[in-house]
């Protein structure tokens, strides 16, 4: 499923971006390579920020380390150790699997020293890295890798998978074993009854509350159709073998 601008946390994506021409601005510096960005546009209304057209792309200290074990998302052709200032190179992303960690809308939109201004915020972390295990790089804030679809750069994301497609955060449901609980996200689970979750809710699932009232038989419908077989546990661990990673923090 191709889509765009509906993201949730834990979805699990096939993000590319095709390889366009660009300059080396300069070379390899210790961790990273800076290149001309071919998709955004400077900002002169910008009060704060002041962009000067360049970004620094993440190179991984081990060069001979494989791409799933690197941080960086966008590429060159030719790799960075083989770029000098003033080099003509291309950059993009080849299909990496990544699953999202976090969603932030902006309204007004990001002031970014770049054009467009980005009205969302995805951070995501490739298949392998589990939830804040991941070197310290400054491209990076504290819950993965930052896109910001919309923002000019042409990016297309495949959903591979989305965990409780069929909830949505602040649905209240009950389950086979009679406890009652509050969905607000894939591995966000609170119990009525105080407990801890435990092995999370038993299926199927009967959906109580949607918005804070009553749901819509076709709403309850759904949910009963789609947890009459599998379960929470068949749930993580398919996603956990897409993503190679661990469900929590």
């Amino acid at each position: 499923m191709t889509y765009e601008g509906d993201f949730r946390v834990g979805d699990v994506l096939s993000v590319a971006c095709p390889f366009t021409p660009t300059t080396v601005e300069r070379g390899v510096t210790w961790n990273h390579v800076s290149v001309v960005w071919p998709w955004w546009r400077i900002d002169t209304a910008s009060d704060f920020i002041h962009w000067n057209g360049i970004v620094a792309l993440g190179v991984d200290r081990d060069e001979h380390a494989p791409q799933e074990d690197q941080m960086e998302l966008f590429r060159t052709e030719p790799s960075p150790e083989h770029l000098k200032a003033g080099d003509t190179c291309r950059v993009g992303i080849p299909p990496t699997v990544v699953h999202v960690t976090e969603v932030d809308r902006h309204d007004p939109p990001l002031e970014t020293g770049w054009l467009p201004r980005p009205e969302l915020t995805v951070a995501v972390l490739r298949r392998g890295r589990s939830y804040r295990e991941f070197p310290d790089y400054s491209h990076l804030n504290g819950s993965g890798y930052t896109l910001h679809p919309g923002d000019g750069t042409p990016f297309s994301f495949e959903l591979l998978m989305r965990p409780y497609a069929f909830l949505r955060p602040g649905d209240e449901v009950a389950d086979a074993g009679g406890r009652a609980w509050r969905f607000d996200g894939p591995w966000d689970w609170a119990a009525f009854d105080g407990a801890g979750p435990g092995a999370g809710p038993e299926w199927p699932l009967v959906l109580l509350t949607r918005s804070g009232a009553p749901c819509s038989t076709a709403d309850a419908e759904e949910v009963a159709a789609d947890t009459e077989t599998g379960s929470h546990q068949e749930t993580v661990r398919r996603w956990m073998s897409l993503t190679q990673a661990s469900p929590t923090p």
